[in-house]
């Protein structure tokens, strides 16, 4: 098998609807985010669990937060948050007077996450996040509106397996956006050809199925990275 077949991809994708003023469109790292001394501070964080600092070298924090270029304030989410990996790291970048709705759904939270799920939203680093209890074909509460960013991280293809209707989940979380917002998908590629066939068995899903797809909910390809293509 091709190393390539193992990549991950990071997608960056951006909501054009018409608004009452033009939706400035740009990847997430066109404009001025954290600086890398205040990312390399988050990364470093002494509250983040040492399982999770042992998957840094694979996941590259740093340089996902430097594509992301978050600043204090933003409101996100983050689907198929899981344990919370993504969701610390988030809720640092947007300080006390940012928001990061952390969204999984009734199969992987009663299966793996609870009760460690619960007791770390008990925790003071991830008093400004919102637990959401959703399923994938309609993940964000009606008050998650107006969002900076969605980021999906390692998540996209199990909702191939999980028969989630990802047209309906695509064109929420593009309602959900602000004009002009982020959408960030990282996930392992597929070879070409493959589609989503080996999404359940191999954990991975083409790139280019799952750029049509979104694409088809509004969405405009706004760039992409390769610091996690291997």
């Amino acid at each position: 098998m091709l190393r390539r077949c193992a990549a991950l991809l990071v997608l960056a994708l951006t909501a054009c609807r018409p608004a009452a003023e033009p939706a400035v469109v740009r990847a997430p790292d066109a404009g001025p985010g954290l600086d890398e001394a205040a990312i390399r501070a988050i990364v470093e964080d002494p509250a983040r669990p040492a399982a999770e600092r042992e998957l840094d070298p694979g996941r590259k924090p740093e340089e996902l937060l430097q594509f992301l270029a978050l600043r204090p304030g933003m409101r996100l989410a983050d689907l198929g948050a899981g344990h919370g990996y993504t969701t610390f790291l988030l809720a640092r970048a947007v300080g006390a007077d940012g928001v990061v709705y952390a969204q999984n759904n009734k199969f992987v939270t009663e299966r793996f996450l609870e009760p460690a799920w619960s007791e770390r939203l008990a925790t003071p680093e991830l008093r400004n996040v919102v637990r959401v209890d959703r399923e994938f074909d309609d993940p964000l509460p009606p008050e998650a509106r107006d969002l900076d960013g969605v980021i999906n991280v390692l998540f996209y293809h199990d909702t191939y397996w999980m028969g989630t209707d990802r047209a309906r989940m695509n064109r929420a979380i593009f309602a959900a956006l602000r004009p002009g917002g982020f959408y960030v998908i990282v996930d392992h590629s597929a070879r070409a050809g493959a589609g989503a066939s080996v999404a359940e068995s191999l954990h991975r899903v083409e790139e280019s199925t799952v750029v049509e797809e979104v694409l088809q909910a509004g969405f405009e390809r706004a760039g992409s990275a390769e610091f996690l293509r291997s």
